[in-house]
């Protein structure tokens, strides 16, 4: 199951940080600038968790709480600077399920957004990503087509798993390193090359004529996974 977050942050730096992290751990983002666009969002999609800023534009977190609260018990974590016991009351009386007082470290928000999906949803750790007879497991790091499996290196599981993330878009060798490898990459860009034909010897019928990893010249690689 892909998780969708709903991002509610007025701040576009931390937006966007916030956002960043969230992609790279494979769940479907929309963002909201103020309460009535994160009300918006959140009438008009899927939604499975919203990390609500406070101080906000328009009407603040508190009230865009107690609207999904009308209709929803979909988990929230509220994003803050203030500390304040009064407003950690106010909060959790109206509904929040958990507070993340800024500055806050991206790794243990991602933390407690996972921990808290795996509470209300009751899911295990790992995430399953399906495309067409390929399924890929993030807890076990494995590639399986039909049960059955198929070896990966670390690396190409780090590629592949970018891939399966932003499945049916084109993505460049630079944006691919980003988001498979980050800061620990210090290979060359076109390294990205050799892995993607080791990849296609792994999983395309004909590795000559690619159906399911396609070169898009002049602008990257997309995935479709549409083969079965």
């Amino acid at each position: 199951m892909k998780y969708q977050i709903l991002v509610v942050e007025d701040q576009p730096e931390i937006r966007s940080i916030v956002e960043k992290y969230l992609l790279k751990e494979g769940y479907g983002v929309l963002t909201a600038g103020d309460g009535f666009e994160a009300l918006a969002a959140f009438n008009g999609h899927t939604v499975h968790l919203v990390l609500l800023d406070i101080m906000m534009p328009g009407i603040d977190g508190f009230e865009v709480l107690k609207e999904i609260r009308k209709v929803s018990e979909i988990p929230v974590i509220f994003l803050t600077a203030r500390q304040s016991e009064i407003d950690r009351v106010r909060g959790f009386r109206t509904g929040v399920d958990d507070y993340v007082v800024k500055p806050f470290s991206a790794n243990e928000l991602m933390l407690r957004v996972r921990r808290l999906l795996q509470r209300v949803y009751r899911e295990a750790d790992e995430l399953v990503y399906r495309s067409g007879a390929l399924s890929l497991h993030t807890g076990s790091m494995t590639l399986t087509r039909e049960n059955e499996e198929i070896p990966l290196t670390t690396a190409e599981y780090r590629l592949l798993h970018a891939l399966f993330r932003n499945e049916g878009l084109v993505l460049s060798r630079e944006q691919l390193i980003e988001q498979a490898f980050g800061d620990d990459y210090e290979g060359f860009d076109r390294n990205i090359d050799s892995y993607v034909k080791k990849l296609r010897q792994k999983i395309e019928q004909d590795p000559r004529n690619p159906e399911l990893l396609v070169t898009k010249y002049g602008a990257g690689y997309r995935f479709g996974g549409t083969k079965q």
